[in-house]
């Protein structure tokens, strides 16, 4: 598969229309056309269902898709990470959780970037299992994870803020207003809690006994649907508490406290391209020097 063809077809997947991605890619409605059927015949599968002007993705053309996505954005950062002359050039992609945490990483991504200005940062949005699989996969340079997570095979320095687990819930709950919750108080509340198992385990073993009683109306990736969610009325949210008032909502610290770290972690040996390694030792350095951790 060529690169190109796999440009193309991402470009016809996603306009579902053979004329409009040939205009889009300057080149001519048959040329297109012809580079499709021939990568549908080299994969030996059907990669569209074709009606009239429009076009419409395969289940075979949907894993396509998300593959050549990975192919092209892998193809574009080694190309860019190849392309360096005097000035410190190229991207640098990270991973990150929603941790308050990334305030300090955006801190040093500034001050970093006022001594490179060529570099790029990529930041890319999910939780702990979702990088660390782009990690594997070499898609991101680094991942900002939040604990619990596996870091066996990663090198890392933990990061500066801890994270406060409480409850999101309506300013009109009952518990809205409160100091904290306890276990037992949440037994009868709707509960929206996060889809990672780690997380589920570790808030299990808050709960203890009480989590059998519990009642899961809903599970969550990233936290802004989870507040969408809390706001018309599905439940309350356990969540960390990221120092943002969201409108309508108060947030309950947990009782008695519990708390998860953060850490920001690269794969050992990787050999990275120029910017990414020097960012880490930054990263390192500045990190270290304010916790003493060690790697």
């Amino acid at each position: 598969m060529e690169l190109r063809v796999l440009k193309y077809f991402l470009m016809a997947a996603r306009e579902e229309n053979i004329t409009r991605a040939a205009e889009l890619l300057h080149v001519t409605q048959p040329t297109l056309s012809r580079q499709l059927i021939q990568l549908e015949e080299e994969l030996g599968t059907k990669l569209f269902h074709r009606g009239g002007t429009h076009i419409v993705l395969t289940d075979d053309g949907m894993l396509l898709r998300r593959r050549a996505r990975e192919i092209v954005d892998l193809a574009e950062k080694t190309r860019q990470e190849l392309s360096h002359g005097e000035e410190l050039a190229g991207e640098i992609s990270i991973g990150c959780g929603e941790t308050r945490n990334m305030t300090f990483l955006s801190g040093q991504i500034a001050s970093f970037r006022a001594q490179h200005p060529l570099v790029r940062f990529n930041i890319y949005s999910a939780n702990a299992d979702d990088i660390r699989e782009r990690m594997e996969r070499g898609l991101l340079d680094l991942g900002l994870l939040m604990e619990p997570v596996d870091i066996s095979r990663y090198a890392f320095v933990r990061m500066p803020e801890k994270e406060q687990w409480g409850v999101l819930v309506r300013e009109d709950s009952p518990l809205a207003g409160r100091q904290s919750v306890t276990a037992a108080e949440l037994a009868g509340v709707p509960l929206i809690m996060a889809g990672r198992e780690s997380v589920r385990n570790e808030l299990a073993n808050w709960f203890g006994d009480v989590y059998e009683r519990l009642e899961i109306a809903a599970t969550y990736n990233l936290l802004l649907n989870a507040v969408n969610m809390v706001r018309c009325g599905v439940g309350a949210a356990l969540t960390f508490h990221l120092g943002s008032d969201y409108a309508q909502t108060s947030f309950v610290p947990l009782s008695p406290r519990l708390e998860a770290g953060a850490v920001l972690a690269w794969k050992k040996e990787q050999m990275v391209s120029s910017a990414p390694r020097l960012f880490i030792e930054r990263m390192r350095e500045c990190v270290l020097g304010i916790s003493g951790n060690s790697i």
